[in-house]
């Protein structure tokens, strides 16, 4: 299974949702950064269960404890290891599962692949794993913050209901106003309001989550199969419940003409060379232009509902499934800091690379 991601900022993580624990191991951190469980825990906290009557009320305190590479506060150079141990797992509400497969899970293809599967929780499928990589991702924006990068994500819209606040009016303040994450206050009760009626009757809702990152500079990314675009979307498609993924203007970029599209280069106050647009997202021919980079990442409506629906069971035979058990009526809130963590990884390990290449 590929349970790592990056090249010289390297995470591989471990753990099932049901398990002991979760966690990380990150290798490739330079020594010297300062890293606190407090930094860390702030990320985590914005990422656990419990939040508000939007997520799933699974109890975890989500705390994190440093097994490895820190001393008083500095990163040692060495491999850090991050565990969180679980504290409220049910496993019982898994029980019918073990006969029957949950739609547009991971129940089926994880049988069929390795002839065994975890049943409690989805076991390394579910959105559990990704506290490992939220812990690793608070180290690497330390890292990101020492060379003036700024990552935020938000939630764009939930169904039809969009915000259309642009990017540089979006604060880290604003965003976590609301238990939604949606920068634009009045947009956010209506997507509060959504979700809690999905909730109320026992379905889910999806939508989409946009980012941005701030003072990336020029040179990130390595020409044909390692762009700085496919590793963001090798990242971001990687999430639970991701699918679909765009950088810049992404699809609409299709109903525009060349000249509409092509981002005309000037020379800058700043003395930099500047793009008067960004259709390209800050990115071209797949290295960072100096721009910001910015993406989307679609995320489906939650798999796991409380209404009954038709299934299968191991035997093949027609079934019918009642999921029980605590789960979020739409991931977006959540997945906010998960996409802001991931897109931290791959600069983080860019950045790296970049600088190993200058020197």
């Amino acid at each position: 299974m590929g349970n790592s991601l990056g090249r010289l900022f390297r995470i591989t993580t471990f753990g099932e949702s049901h398990g002991p624990a979760v966690g990380v191991v990150i290798d490739g951190c330079p020594p010297l950064l300062p890293i606190t469980t407090e930094a860390i825990q702030r990320e985590l906290d914005r990422r656990r269960p419990g939040q508000s009557r939007l997520t799933s009320q699974r109890k975890e305190g989500d705390q994190v404890e440093i097994l490895s590479g820190v001393d008083d506060g500095l990163s040692t150079g060495t491999s850090i290891a991050l565990l969180v141990r679980n504290e409220d797992a049910r496993s019982k509400d898994y029980s019918e599962m073990r006969e029957k497969y949950r739609p547009s899970h991971a129940d089926f293809t994880y049988q069929q692949k390795y002839g065994i599967r975890t049943v409690e929780g989805g076991g390394r499928a579910s959105a559990r794993e990704t506290v490992g990589r939220v812990a690793a991702g608070a180290i690497a924006k330390v890292l990101l913050q020492r060379a003036g990068i700024e990552v935020l994500a938000w939630v764009e819209s939930v169904q039809d209901l969009k915000t259309e606040m642009a990017d540089d009016e979006v604060t880290p303040e604003a965003i976590e106003a609301n238990p939604v994450r949606c920068p634009d206050a009045e947009m956010a009760t209506q997507m509060f309001e959504r979700i809690d009626a999905m909730r109320k009757a026992g379905d889910s809702v999806g939508g989409v989550v946009r980012a941005v990152a701030r003072g990336v500079p020029v040179g990130l990314g390595s020409p044909v199969f390692d762009k700085l675009e496919a590793e963001l979307a090798k990242a971001m498609m990687s999430l639970p419940a991701a699918k679909a993924f765009e950088v810049g203007s992404g699809f609409a970029g299709t109903l525009m003409t060349g000249s509409q599209h092509n981002d005309a280069f000037f020379p800058g106050d700043d003395g930099r060379i500047r793009t008067r647009t960004n259709h390209s997202g800050g990115i071209q021919g797949g290295i960072s232009n100096g721009e910001d980079v910015r993406l989307r990442v679609a995320f489906k409506p939650t798999a796991t509902i409380l209404r009954e629906q038709e299934t299968v069971d191991r035997e093949g035979k027609s079934a019918t499934l009642k999921s029980r058990g605590r789960h979020d009526p739409c991931v977006l809130p959540r997945a906010v800091p998960i996409v802001e963590a991931m897109m931290h990884l791959v600069l983080a390990d860019h950045l790296l690379l970049q600088r190993a290449i200058s020197k």
